[in-house]
């Protein structure tokens, strides 16, 4: 017996079926060579046995940015300001030419923690004073695989000491 994915055309006694006949169930198969609509799942959308999608979560959140060299004094009032501005900015590192900044972030889920995290360099750049960099970095992870990297002794450190610091 061979197994075919769902919508996926079978092939039954070397004939290719049609466009428009049907297959078991009813549903119309593809002809040889043409493209099967993909479907997904709505980000967010939970299983029946998993928590309500809902419910806010913590997220830890690493954002990596940089470009061109800028003074170090304008890159630390520029991320003093965003800290001041973000008040869940746990610590900030940088240097002339790049900046990592960590905070936890509540959210949804990851996806929305994700789409904060890629707007707050941007959003904040004019009101802070921030450099012209881009995002080059990413890290979005729940709460629980932040504890377990950090009792395992691998992973981001601890945000301390909180606050706006050099490489």
């Amino acid at each position: 017996m061979r197994r075919v994915r769902p919508g996926a055309a079978a092939s039954h006694g070397g004939a290719s079926p049609t466009l428009g006949s049907a297959r078991a169930g009813g549903a119309p198969s593809r002809a040889a060579g043409e493209e099967r609509a993909l479907t997904s799942v709505a980000a967010g959308d939970a299983f029946e046995s998993e928590k309500p999608a809902d419910q806010p979560r913590l997220w830890h959140v690493t954002l990596s940015v940089s470009g061109g060299e800028a003074p170090l004094k304008e890159v630390r009032r520029g991320l003093e300001q965003l800290a001041h501005d973000h008040p869940f900015l746990l610590t900030s590192r940088y240097a002339n030419d790049h900046a990592e900044i960590r905070y936890w972030e509540e959210a949804r889920d990851l996806h929305d923690a994700a789409a904060v995290a890629l707007r707050l360099w941007g959003e904040h750049r004019q009101t802070a004073k921030l450099p012209p960099w881009e995002i080059v970095g990413l890290e979005v992870i729940d709460r629980e695989t932040y504890h377990q990297r950090i009792a395992e002794g691998y992973g981001p450190l601890p945000a301390t000491p909180v606050g706006v610091h050099p490489f």
